[in-house]
Formats: structure tokens, sequence, C-alpha cells
């Protein structure tokens, strides 16, 4: 029901008058003055999401000297009142953002459910892929019979040359090879595409949990022979227990010739192109013509292969393993890899293994959760639900005012480059080129992925993921012999994170990151240059971190530095590696100060940038202090209140092993102890334990 307005009712006020005057006849009235209206009522101006202006100051345990541990100090009192939720590794400000973007995708699929879209459309796929994961009836009836043709092909492997076939075809088969590749851009000339062969296989994380001989990596190996068996059990595939051995040892030859962490992240290392005769002349004891038939790759006139030292030590371990262990092995794997879209006593093994023993998760998310992250992934039908997605719940505004916030990020780093004592003005001159080509990429993509010719049905799961895999492998095959483009998204728009892309030297920020507390069009500047600002900065730094810094402005992976500018730069990212390598954060687990240098890098850079465009925008003028804190203060403390999160153990000590990042906790205290801003704002003394003499601290950037 509508109600009039105040303009409304004045509108009606001639017509009343009117009416009154005909009522009494010719007597004559007193002129009415008329009335200025009332002034129309201000709008309200937006309020922060969180706190009074964009910071939840009731985390804060103010008990911590923030010297001390400045991570504490920001979220003490989250970190000792949050309870884990019994289905997550871990949980934070991330976590926040991402079950709200489960949530509004959960809504789009309900809605398109509810419109009854046309068969073939897009809105139809969507909604009978996620229909056909929610109905564990179905699923529990199979059990295991949609794997049952793919378990009688590998059973039907006779001798190597299968063996090589059945590897060529591992990634349309949802099996496993201990060889993989992808088709990306060509680091020597980014408009063309080129296939990259890598070194794959392994079922647990890392090397380590194969080759090291700690009492937790010992436990998951126990545990894992015992899974393995399990999950060949529910085949009916006879002598479960010998074949895990056997199937352990496989892959604990592949383990022993994977590359450790740190290399297998240097581009110089990885980047070894060569034409694909002398490829297959380099390494003949295998059968690379019917490994590439089998995949469906044709043509091929050259390759790079990222670990060549590893190649002819599995080459071997393939030729010399007996047949039937690599067939228990990929039998293994079939099951394994497809749990997740089988029966629930299947799925739940799997998750058993893989989450609660590794992770220490001890449930599953709810299913709901789990089939909207099925059909929402960038890999699934993610675009088409992301188009829906901005259209709802991404203002336009947003975006202009991060592509304000960037480029202020960009004079911020132009500035750097200029006043930093350590590059020689050839290195300079090449630095500000790529910066000025750094193209961001903001919220959606400009054009939205054709996905019309994947065929989906309400009636088989096991079909429609087959369906999915097999158009985008197609999809990813096909792009050999063809230019890049770079109007392509790495991430969907929902998805709370950013990247930088060194062969297109872009970054690119999704709109499911641009929410509190990264952004918040309504929060004080301090706060959105130390959440978004800095991300913004932590992206760029990435251009110019010991791996990115390889490529020049056109994303070409070149030597642009001098000797000395390089051999400056490498001196500094030893010290950061040096810092970051003594942090313990489970007794006997510490950081991996190499591996995880460039994202360490792009932390301590992006806060540096950020602080330098925050007291750019002022204007020489001091901020304001608000409740008490000052603008630098407020800066740090957003940074801080960004990487709020709680790990499970086992969960932390898997990330030390695979993941490039450091723990949240040290993606606070590394970085401030290393601004001498952050020492004036918070009184930071020699005697207060994150203390670094001011020789000690380093930016870079």
């Amino acid at each position: 029901m509508n109600f009039p307005t105040l303009t409304d009712w004045r509108g009606l006020l001639p017509a009343l008058v009117a009416v009154f005057l005909v009522a009494c006849g010719a007597e004559e009235t007193p002129a009415v003055e008329e009335a200025a209206p009332p002034p129309e009522p201000e709008a309200a101006a937006p309020t922060p999401e969180l706190g009074s202006f964009g910071i939840d100051l009731s985390n804060q345990d103010a008990s911590v000297r923030p010297g001390d541990d400045f991570f504490r100090y920001a979220n003490g009192r989250w970190l000792d009142s949050f309870e884990l939720p019994a289905d997550r590794s871990d949980y934070g400000s991330f976590s926040v953002l991402a079950d709200r973007s489960d949530q509004r995708v959960r809504s789009i699929i309900e809605d398109l459910a509810d419109l009854e879209p046309a068969q073939g459309s897009i809105e139809q796929k969507i909604n009978d892929y996620f229909q056909s994961y929610m109905d564990t009836d179905r699923l529990n009836e199979l059990g295991i019979g949609p794997l049952l043709p793919g378990l009688a092909a590998v059973d039907a492997i006779a001798d190597r040359e299968q063996l090589v076939a059945a590897f060529g075809r591992a990634q349309l088969d949802n099996t496993a090879s201990p060889f993989a590749f992808f088709i990306g851009a060509d680091r020597s000339d980014p408009d063309r595409h080129q296939l990259v062969l890598t070194l794959s296989g392994l079922s647990l994380p890392d090397r380590d949990y194969y080759l090291l001989d700690t009492e937790d990596y010992q436990r998951v190996r126990g545990e894992y022979l015992a899974h393995i068996a399990r999950i060949l059990d529910f085949a009916g595939i006879p002598d479960s227990t010998a074949r895990a051995e056997a199937i352990l040892a496989l892959e604990t030859g592949i383990a022993e010739h994977m590359w450790p962490r740190a290399q297998r992240r240097d581009r110089d290392l990885t980047y070894n192109p060569m034409f694909f005769a002398e490829f297959s002349a380099a390494w003949p004891d295998f059968d690379w013509d019917s490994y590439f038939d089998a995949a469906g790759v044709s043509g091929l006139d050259s390759l790079n292969v990222n670990y060549p030292s590893a190649m002819a030590p599995v080459i071997a371990l393939v030729n010399e393993t007996p047949l039937e262990n690599w067939k228990s092995y990929l039998s293994y794997r079939l099951i394994a890899d497809s749990a997740s879209v089988l029966s629930e006593e299947i799925d739940q093994e799997a998750f058993h293994f893989y989450s609660t023993v590794l992770r220490g998760v001890p449930e599953q998310r709810e299913r709901w959760e789990r089939g909207v992250a099925r059909v929402g992934s960038l890999n699934s039908l993610g675009e088409a639900v992301g188009q829906i997605y901005v259209e709802r719940h991404f203002p336009e505004s947003a975006k202009r005012q991060m592509q304000d916030l960037v480029e202020n990020l960009r004079g911020a780093l132009r500035q750097s480059i200029e006043q930093n004592n350590w590059m020689g003005p050839l290195t300079r001159e090449e630095a500000y080129r790529k910066l000025e080509a750094f193209r961001p990429k903001i919220a959606y993509p400009d054009v939205w992925q054709d996905l019309s010719a994947i065929e989906i049905s309400r009636e088989s799961l096991f079909d429609n993921t087959r369906n999915v895999r097999e158009f985008r492998y197609q999809e990813e095959i096909a792009r050999l012999g063809q230019p890049t483009d770079r109007e392509e998204w790495g991430m969907t728009p929902q998805t709370v994170n950013a990247y930088y892309n060194p062969s297109f030297n872009e970054i690119v920020f999704p709109a499911g990151i641009l929410q509190p507390p990264f952004f918040d069009p309504a929060a004080d500047a301090a706060v959105n240059y130390g959440g978004i600002g800095a991300v913004i900065g932590h992206e760029m730094g990435h251009g110019f971190d010991d791996q990115g810094s390889k490529s020049d402005w056109a994303g070409i992976q070149r030597n642009w530095w001098t000797d000395e500018d390089r051999a400056n730069f490498e001196d500094q990212a030893t010290v950061i590696a040096e810092q970051y390598a003594v942090f313990e954060p489970v007794p006997g687990y510490f950081i991996d100060g190499r591996f995880t240098l460039g994202e360490n890098i792009g932390d301590v850079g992006g806060v540096s940038l950020a602080y330098r465009a925050y007291r750019m925008s002022l204007n020489g003028e001091e901020p304001p202090v608000i409740d008490g804190l000052t603008g630098d203060q407020r800066f740090f403390l957003a940074w801080a209140q960004v990487w709020q999160r709680k790990y499970r153990e086992d969960a932390l000590i898997q990330r030390l092993t695979s993941d490039p990042h450091s723990p949240a906790e040290f993606r606070v205290n590394g970085v401030v102890r290393n601004f001498d801003a952050w020492y004036e704002a918070f009184d930071v003394q020699p005697e207060d334990d994150l203390y670094l003499p001011p020789e000690q601290r380093v930016t870079i950037w």
C-alpha cells in the first residue's frame, strides 16, 4: 500500500479548501498566507558495518602490549572467545564474507527454482546441478555404481602402453598420473598459449608427509594406509591392505623426486621451454606420443617442462613398478577423487581422511554449502552464478571507489620507486614502465563465459560432474595454437580473494572481497587504506616480489634489472625470509621463509604502499582522533582486523607445508614490526617482543 508523502498531501490542500468555500456560500473569508513547505528530511549518512568507524574494537585485548603481540592486541578477545565451528579447519574475516557469499548464492539458486527456468537455459543448469547434488537418496541408491565402468577400464589395462594412455586420460577420467599438464600463457610470449608439463600424483599435501619421520607425519601415513584400504573395499577390490601399502610406496617414490616447495615456485628453475622433438629425445623411455594422443593433444610443437631433473627417475619408477600397483593406484584415486559425487558413506570416508585426519575437522559442512561450492566454483558454473550475484549485490559506486583507490596506490608505488635508494636509473625506468602498465580488473568480467554447451540434468550428479569436467578440459586443450584472452578471469565475482597475474601484468579484485572489513564506503579513510588499500598494494607488490619481478611490463619473463640492483633487492628479500623463518606457529614446525617469501614481500610492500597512499591523501593535514585513536593507529588496526583468524593445529601444519602464505598471526606481527610509523603510533620500545632495531627493518617498496 502506498501512503502519500508530505508533498502528496500538499497537493490535496487546494481541493480541500475549495470544498470548504463552496459550502459557505459568498461569506467573505480572510486571506490565507501560503505557508512555506517544510524542508525535505536529509538522508541519514551511511554508517560503517563494523564499530563506529570501521573497526570492531570489542575484539581487542587491551591487556596485551601492542609491541609484544599486535595480532593479539587487535584480536585477542575474539581469539579467546570464538569457538571454531565443528565443520571448519580455520575461521576468520575471510570466512565471514565467504559464508555471506554462499548464502547469497543459495538464494539465487532457490529463486531460480521458483522461476521454473526453460530447459537448456543457464538458469536451468545452475538449479538442476544443485538439485542433483542435494538428492542423497538417489546417490545412496547408486552407491559405487557410477564408477563401475571406470574401474573396469582400469582393471583391463594389460601393458605399459595402455598404462601410459591411462595417464594421458587422467584429467578426463578423474584418475591420477605421475605427470600432469595444463595450458597457460607462454612466459616468453604472453600472447600465445603453451603446454606446461609438470610432476603430479601425490595424494598427501606435500612431499614432507611421505619423507619426514615426525610423529605427526608417521600418524598420518598410518591413517592413510587404513583409508586406502577402506576406499578399495567399497569397490570390492581384493587384498586392499596389501594394495594400500603398494600405493603408499609408489607415491613415496614420486615424492622422493618432487622438488622442495621453495624450488617449485622459482620461475627461473621451472621455465624450461623446448621443442617437442627435443623433449622426446631427452626422455625416450616414456611413450610421449601415446600419452598426448590419449589426452587429445595433437600437433604439439613445443612445451615447457617444470621439473626436468625429476623426469628420468619418475619415468624409471613408471617402468619398474609392477603394473598391478599402478592399477591399484588408479583405482584408489578414481574412487577417492569421485567420492564427493557418490554415496554418503564413500563421501564420508574421503572426508574423514582428507579433512578430519589431515586438518582436524570433526564434521562436514552442511550439504547445501558443499552444493553451492560445487555449482559456484570457477571450473563449474561459477561465472554464470556470478553474473546474477553482481546484479543483486554489488553497487557500481563501489567499483568507482575501488578504481580511485587503485590509482592512489599506483601513485604511492611510483613515489616509492622514485625515492628508494637501492635502485639505479636503468632499472628504475623499467619499474616505472611496469607500474604504468598494471591493468586493474575490479568486481566482475566485462565479457562473461558462454557455458551453454554444458549439458546438465537433475537425474545424474555423476553425469553432470563429468560433463562439466569434459567441457572445461576440451576448452583448455583447444587453447593450444590460439592467442591468449586477456579478458578472462581466474576467480568468480563472488570469490573473497584477489590475485596478480604476472603474464598479463594485471591485478584482480572480485566483488566478493569488496566488503567490510576490507572495504566499506562508510568507514574512516584510514580503515579502508589499512584494509583494501593494503590488499591492492599487496597485489601490486607481487609484480615486484622475488618471482613477479622476473617478468617485465608486458608480462614477458626476462631480467630487466641491472646486476647491482638485483643483488640489492635479493639482500633485502633475504632479510625478510630470515625474519619469517624464526616464527614457530606449531611447536617443531617453522614458517618456510623462502617458500612464503613472495607473499611476505607482498604483505610488507602492500602495507607500506597503502600507508604512503593514506598519508598522501591527507594533503599534509593530520587526521582527526576517533574514539581515542589516531589515524595511524586506525590504519594498522585495520590491517590486523583483516587477518583475524583461528586454526586447528593439524590444519596449521598442513598449511605450513603446502600454502605459500604465512599464517594470519604472522601476516600481522611479521609485517608491522618493519614500519617506523607503527613503532611511533603504539609507543613500541626496545624491550617489546616484536621490536626490531631500525637497521633491521625492511620495506623494499
